[in-house]
């Protein structure tokens, strides 16, 4: 058994966009397939370009797909009443990137796909996303810091977009 620390550099920008534009702005470069349709898909290919195109034809103009949201706001607005800020957790990611991550560094299974997470506080609504080359720091592996830094370029750009 063992326990390894990890330093995760976390990046993270402000908007002054209404929260629900912030969302459906990012929602909107990404696809977002019908995840139980997508799954039959993948376990339905015979071979791997036929798993490439069901991913292919699942992902948005970004190269990237929603796997799923969580409205932590809402959870919170259950307890603490209408006026809770919004929060929003998206995991958002491509199979194919995850594939060649994990191809050097097994444990990059673990942080793909990402979550990006929105939420509303006093200065505007933040966007924030754990850089996954920060993740992958450690395992020295070149093949795969390489593979990660073109992730968190994808993301950083779609976060950026979303906000502005």
């Amino acid at each position: 058994m063992t326990t390894e620390k990890i330093e995760v550099e976390r990046f993270s920008l402000t908007s002054s966009k209404p929260f629900d534009a912030v969302v459906a702005a990012l929602k909107s470069a990404v696809g977002q397939p019908d995840m139980v349709e997508f799954f039959k898909a993948t376990r339905a290919a015979t071979s791997f370009p036929d798993l490439e195109r069901v991913v292919q034809g699942a992902l948005g103009r970004t190269g990237l797909m929603l796997f799923a949201e969580f409205d932590l706001g809402a959870v919170l607005r259950r307890e603490t009443g209408s006026r809770t800020p919004n929060s929003m957790r998206l995991v958002v990611g491509n199979p194919l990137i995850m594939k060649e991550m994990v191809k050097h560094v097994s444990d990059a299974g673990s942080y793909a796909p990402v979550t990006i997470l929105i939420d509303e506080r006093a200065d505007g609504v933040h966007l924030s996303y754990d850089l996954m080359e920060s993740y992958l720091l450690s395992y020295g592996s070149a093949e795969a810091l390489a593979v990660a830094r073109n992730l968190d370029a994808k993301i950083t750009s779609l976060l950026r977009e979303s906000a502005s």
